[in-house]
């Protein structure tokens, strides 16, 4: 039948489907049940077929929402012969996310890449369709595998359609929202299906349909008389349609009604899987046997006596198009069939459907007791109405076997099953425990909220209410349970260390370091934090203990952190994540070169293992470090990337770190107007929250670009926020980085006298902490701020400091005395050190302040040449990463593994790449670089 009304949706997926050669891409269609979202795909999908498209599906089906990859597995299956092109980490991850292999997981997004690039090899010379539908109910690894995916397809050969009901609304992707037909167009599909209905029952379809077409479908059967109408028009149209199809399955034989049932709570879908659980189930309330079962001395079921009985009970079903078979498969034709069926039983015989499909995938496997495939385990639990520990075991067991395999997802659900199998107590609640644990880990705070309550109503043992208390504030990004703060976690974690658990301590700290990070909670609280700390037997140069001492004391303790920084990076770091703790813990103590080396460190293994959660936060400190040292090599491939990351991985705040560190990138660069848009967005995103690094950043973004653009009061403003306690822009350890700009503003805006009080509290905390960062500031701020007879001195203090980890402090100080000597009229001193505050500013990238040395070399009487436009500032950050990853001697391939792409998306950005440099090759890439310039 023509699919009535939907001429512009149609189009449109022609129109995205024709485009493929020129560039794939995705489209989520979401819409009510029944309103023709699955009619589309089968329209995009007949559109494709003539085309001559490979056509890749999947279908979300609800008991398979617990089982790992299942759906991803499913869409892959036709292209398990191009898996051998893939680098083999890549394959070897592939093959384990779906059990084909015993190795483990490095992480979910590692599986993405190699969906990404297996399509990549797949559709090198013939374009695909993928389809997903009823995405809403796809298990969550295969979800998140699908988002990624479909993020990264503008340069690839394929197409992904996905149909839900709900979720995916933060993905970030197209979407098309499906709305209710027009009036005209209902009225002529129902006219199509049901010509003869009544006047009267024909206007109460199209005011109870609203439009959606499978209830102008399937209505007008199940109301055949006004009456009907009236009785079913209180309901919800979702609870109408699914009576509908209910009052359709009434009429059938009980026997056909029970295999209905088994085909509805069977997830696997095959065909001969449902025939023989249904020959299982027992007679039904009017003793009518079901197809006849062999069976063994203990009266066990085993398959059903023959096929022809299962045939005969299914044409029923197939004669009323309830469900089709296709192959060896068979399907419901619409998922609230499936749910019509399965709700329309009681909650006994949907327990023993689940029974018998247990004992048919046993039977089918040739399992021994006790040897569960994930599938019988959540069947046998669904059969199971009251405790059973074996089966809480079973799915113990199941949900490490997740986790092992990168699917922590699926771990959460399979414990919280568990513990509600559970017969003792105290299991109940270290599996609700560990539930929560997982969910904390992905970012899922409304299941912890939901594990918690549930937890909180049991008796809990002293460690377990511990436990509990710490996994409210356990969230590593700063947005856990506000009411547990770091005074309560520090005496949790001493409380720990007391039992002989001191990394589980360790753990605890971090979170109450991370609190004191992103919130002020006070000095005693600090304190506290620092003293449990240190009580701990460990290593003094554990990564995780350094990290703690830097996020909850920096200043204080910033001497014993940078000592043990620089002791840890005189030697092979081979743990990324404990290079990243380093490099993190760099930044806050003010050692910005060992912070970007430290950082560096961590990226690779943090690649290569696919975690890009702790990959985004790597890089929002090598970029937050690169961008203070006005290193903008590192600094704009760093910040795009750890922004895409963030968002991609679901960490707002990590996202709203980003662009601010983004918006202080565009200040610098003298972009002020784009400064200024990133520091809104980023405030924002953390106002509300009081998350002070964002919003201290935020300030310092803004006064650099106030002070790039000479307007100097408004930057002395924005920078002497960060110096307020009562501030929400105040932080201890970001305010030391801001001091020579903060002078600078002072100096030229008339804001002398009130700079020299933050100088003067700024000279006390300098006398508690050796942080780089600080004293190289604090050198540049005494001379802009001292009076006429003490300046010269103090400027050439700064200049015979060792500024080479410091070249924009330097520059900015050459600047600042070349202007305070012209004002003085000694031009001929002042000249040389504008000349080379010029050459390093305009090597650096830093335009603002290379101009404002152009203009104080013209005032003193010496000409001064144009900057010239380097490479970087006529590429992307993508473009200029993959360019220097190009000239680094990396294939497309390997830059495609790195930055988690195609390779074919890198040729893509290269192609674009030539023409804005002139050029027409890699091979010519090299010379460019070098120069910097065009």
């Amino acid at each position: 039948m023509e699919l009535v009304g939907r001429d512009a949706e149609i189009r449109h997926l022609a129109e995205l489907i024709g485009g493929v050669f020129a560039g794939g891409g995705a489209l989520v269609i979401r819409g009510e049940a029944g309103i023709g979202k699955s009619a589309l795909l089968a329209v995009a999908v007949a559109d494709a077929e003539v085309r001559g498209h490979q056509i890749l599906t999947t279908t979300g089906v609800r008991s398979e929402t617990c089982l790992p990859y299942s759906g991803l597995r499913r869409l892959l299956r036709p292209l398990r012969e191009h898996d051998g092109a893939l680098p083999p980490l890549q394959r070897e991850a592939l093959r384990a996310a779906f059990g084909t292999t015993d190795g483990p997981v490095p992480d979910l997004y590692l599986v993405g890449l190699a969906t990404l690039n297996l399509l990549a090899e797949a559709t090198a010379r013939v374009p695909a369709l993928v389809v997903v539908d009823d995405a809403h109910w796809i298990d969550e690894a295969s979800a998140q595998v699908l988002t990624f995916l479909a993020r990264r397809l503008e340069s690839e050969q394929v197409v992904l359609v996905a149909a839900t009901r709900y979720g995916l609304d933060d993905a970030g992707l197209p979407l098309l929202s499906l709305e209710g037909l027009a009036d005209e167009a209902s009225g002529r599909l129902l006219d199509a299906v049901a010509p003869e209905l009544a006047p009267t029952v024909r206007r109460r379809v199209l005011s109870e349909a609203n439009g959606n077409p499978l209830a102008l479908t399937e209505l007008p059967g199940a109301w055949g008389d006004g009456d009907a109408a009236l009785r079913t028009s209180g309901l919800p149209l979702t609870a109408r349609l699914e009576e509908s199809f209910g009052s359709q399955v009434a009429g059938l034989p009980a026997a056909t009604r029970e295999l209905l049932l088994v085909a509805a709570a069977n997830d696997g879908g095959a065909l001969a899987e449902t025939l023989s659980a249904a020959a299982r189930l027992d007679r039904d309330a009017d003793g009518r046997g079901l197809a006849p079962v062999d069976r063994d001395a203990d009266g066990r079921g085993l398959a059903p006596a023959g096929r022809d009985t299962g045939d005969r009970d299914l044409a029923p079903a197939l004669a009323a198009r309830l469900v089709a078979v296709s192959g060896p498969r068979l399907f419901f034709r619409h998922p609230l069939m499936r749910s019509a069926v399965y709700r329309g039983a009681g909650p006994a015989r949907r327990r023993a459907a689940h029974a018998a499909l247990a004992d048919t995938l046993a039977e089918l496997a040739g399992g021994r007791p006790g040897d569960l495939t994930d599938r019988q385990i959540w069947h046998r639990a669904a059969s199971r109405a009251h405790h059973d520990e074996e089966i809480a075991a079973a799915l113990d067991a199941m949900a490490s076997r997740a986790q092992h395999r990168g699917a922590a997802a699926v771990a959460v659900p399979a414990l919280e099953q568990a513990a509600g199998l559970s017969h003792e107590p105290r299991q109940r609640v270290e599996r609700l425990l560990r539930a929560a644990d997982i969910a904390v880990e992905l970012g899922n705070r409304d299941v912890v909220a939901r594990l918690l309550r549930e937890t909180e109503s049991l008796e809990l043992s002293p460690q377990q209410h511990t436990r509990m208390l710490w996994i409210k504030g356990a969230f590593d990004d700063g947005t856990g349970d506000h009411a547990v703060g770091p005074l309560a976690l520090a005496e949790l974690a001493e409380s720990v260390a007391l039992g002989g658990d001191s990394r589980w301590a360790l753990r605890i700290l971090w979170s109450a370091a991370l609190r004191c990070f992103w919130v002020e909670p006070g000095q005693d609280a600090r304190q506290r934090v620092v003293a449990v700390a240190e009580s701990l037997r460990v290593e003094r140069d554990d990564p995780q203990l350094l990290a703690i001492l830097a996020y909850a004391a920096p200043i204080e303790r910033g001497a014993v952190v940078i000592e043990g920084l620089r002791r840890m990076s005189s030697q092979p770091i081979v743990d990324p994540q404990a290079a990243r703790l380093l490099g993190s813990a760099a930044v806050l103590v003010g050692a910005l070169d060992l912070a970007e080396s430290l950082s560096a460190a961590a990226l690779t293994g943090l690649r290569s293992q696919g975690r890009l959660q702790l990959l985004a936060r790597a890089l929002g400190a090598q970029a937050w470090s690169a961008v203070l040292l006005v290193n903008l090599d590192v600094a704009i491939p760093a910040v795009y990337e750890a922004a895409r990351l963030a968002r991609e991985t679901g960490q707002p705040l990590m996202y709203g770190t980003a662009v601010s560190t983004e918006a202080l990138l565009a200040a610098l660069r003298g972009e002020g107007e784009r400064a200024r848009t990133l520091a809104a967005e980023a405030e924002g995103l953390s106002l509300a929250a009081g998350v002070r690094p964002v919003l201290a950043t935020v300030q310092a973004a803004r006064g650099l670009a106030a002070l790039g653009e000479e307007r100097f009061s408004e930057a002395y403003d924005h920078l002497a926020r960060m110096h307020d306690p009562a501030d929400p822009s105040h932080h201890p350890a970001l305010r030391c980085y801001a001091l020579g700009p903060l002078a600078d503003a002072a100096a030229r805006g008339g804001r002398v006298e009130e700079a020299r009080g933050i100088l003067r509290e700024m000279e006390v905390v300098a006398g508690r902490t050796p942080s780089p960062a600080l004293h190289a500031g604090l050198r540049l701020a005494r001379a802009l701020l001292a009076d006429e007879t003490r300046a010269p001195a103090l400027f050439d203090e700064a200049l015979a400091s060792d500024a080479a980890r410091w070249p924009f402090a330097r520059a900015h100080t050459q600047l600042a005395y070349g202007e305070w000597l012209r004002r003085r009229r000694r031009n001929g001193e002042a000249k040389p050190l504008l000349r080379a505050a010029r050459e390093t500013f305009d090597a650096l990238g830093a335009i603002p302040w290379g101009e404002r040395s152009r203009r104080e070399l013209r005032a003193s009487g010496e000409r001064s040449d144009q900057r010239v436009s380097e490479t970087r500032d006529l590429l992307s950050p993508q473009e200029f990463q993959i360019v220097q990853l190009v000239v680094s001697g990396m294939t497309n391939r390997e830059i495609g593994q790195r930055l988690y792409l195609s390779h074919r998306t890198v040729a893509a950005h290269l192609y674009r790449v030539f023409p804005k440099l002139g050029i027409t090759s890699r091979a010519e890439l090299g010379a460019i670089f070098a120069s910097g310039t065009r």
